[in-house]
């Protein structure tokens, strides 16, 4: 999985730590270590319970543009694909997730919350899909996990306007499940993923199926025929002017 992500194990629980430089931010070796991790579990039949969490103060701020603004448009098709398939296959892990967000989950970052079945946020922390101000859409598999995710009367709010939401506000918008403080929070995230974990294990994991088996037969049926849209969208003149400001910001401050 490289240093980019620790697959740990306790008991019947196994947590997927995000633990990379600049925050946590995406780039291929997190997706690759993502992939990797879901693979392990996927194997193995003694986890009955896994937890997603991340070192450092973010969970993770999304998509690492420092790299990926280098990127010409093959690579960048490999990254999309790669990115893609790391969605899916935590979306569709057999375990029941929980998502412990005791830091920013923005853009990438709140993706991969979105692929947990329980999701918690830690007081002051930031949850938010901010894509569309930087001029490129969701990919396909994304957008529609989001629409399965949060309240049909917030999806547009939550999907149109680039918005952070923190504390209630969050779990008003159905993007985080539980808002708690920062003290004792992970052993709170803990505490639901036993909770789980107590149910029968194949009860959880056919249910689970059951219940994304419409939304994984919709992703899978689209494959990767969109993805040209987001890599038309990722190197328009404007978009990527916006991701340079973005990048330079970035840059200035580390």
């Amino acid at each position: 999985m490289g240093e980019a992500v620790e697959l740990t194990r306790d008991g019947r629980a196994a947590t997927i730590r995000l633990g990379r430089d600049h925050g946590n931010a995406i780039n291929i070796d997190l997706v690759d270590g993502l992939l990797d991790a879901c693979d392990e579990i996927q194997a193995d039949d003694g986890v009955h319970g896994v937890m997603l969490a991340a070192s450092g103060r973010l969970f993770c701020p999304g998509l690492d543009l420092q790299e990926l603004v280098e990127l010409d448009r093959p690579e960048m098709d490999h990254f999309l694909e790669r990115f893609n398939a790391m969605v899916l296959r935590l979306y569709t892990m057999r375990p029941p997730v929980v998502a412990a967000l005791h830091g920013h989950a923005v853009a990438g970052g709140c993706v991969l919350a979105l692929t947990a079945d329980w999701r918690l946020l830690r007081e002051g922390a930031l949850v938010g899909l901010s894509e569309v101000r930087v001029g490129v859409p969701f990919p396909f598999g994304v957008a529609t996990i989001l629409r399965e995710s949060v309240p049909r009367a917030r999806l547009e709010e939550v999907a149109l306007f680039g918005r952070n939401y923190t504390n209630q506000e969050a779990v008003g918008a159905g993007l985080v499940h539980e808002l708690h403080p920062r003290e004792g929070f992970e052993a709170r995230c803990r505490e639901r993923l036993e909770t789980l974990m107590s149910r029968d294990s194949n009860a959880i994991a056919v249910t689970k199926r059951y219940l994304r088996e419409s939304t994984v037969a919709r992703i899978r049926a689209v494959g990767r025929s969109l993805d040209g849209e987001f890599l038309d969208a990722w190197f328009r003149p404007e978009t990527r002017a916006r991701v340079a400001s973005l990048v330079a910001e970035l840059r200035e401050k580390s």
